[in-house]
């Protein structure tokens, strides 16, 4: 199991879940977060409970995360935060979120939420300008790696699931 923890800039704990690790390349983690499991929000000081099956990439090396809402091995919906670069230290996962998301809801097409939330955390976690500029840079490199369908963007995990 894998802790994975999202941080508001520079490190205030955000929220925080659990998933299986799938698999772990130099460049990114792959985690399995199956339905049922516990999201412990500290900015809401609430716990949920999320009920869907996700495949979680954390590249180590790109601008975002990526949560692939699974159904029969084909991903139905998703989530992705504009985010600084994840770390892995040991068994705990960390990644800031720096607030813009890229979504794809079930049925519908995909479209950036959070642009109104961006602005009003950079200024009170006082975002230095160069990451403000990162992080939208980040965005437009996100949406390209949908358009291309690079991995993970793609439309079946039943290999993963299913070895």
């Amino acid at each position: 199991m894998l802790k994975i923890k999202a941080l508001k800039f520079p490190d205030i704990p955000h929220y925080e879940w659990e998933g299986e690790i799938l698999e772990t390349t130099p460049e990114y983690i792959l985690v399995l977060c199956k339905s049922g499991r516990k999201l412990v929000h500290h900015s809401k000081n609430s716990v949920y409970t999320i009920n869907n099956t996700s495949i979680e990439y954390f590249p180590f090396n790109k601008w975002f995360t990526a949560a692939l809402e699974v159904e029969e091995g084909a991903v139905v919906s998703a989530y992705c935060n504009v985010a600084m670069p994840s770390v892995l230290n040991q068994n705990e996962l960390s990644f800031v979120d720096l607030d813009l998301d890229f979504i794809k809801r079930k049925n519908h097409d995909w479209e950036v939420v959070d642009e109104d939330e961006f602005e009003v955390n950079s200024i009170k976690y006082l975002y230095p300008e160069e990451l403000k500029q990162e992080a939208i840079i980040a965005l437009e490199r996100l949406k390209a790696e949908v358009d291309e369908g690079n991995f993970p963007f793609i439309k079946e995990f039943t290999s993963i699931l299913n070895p």
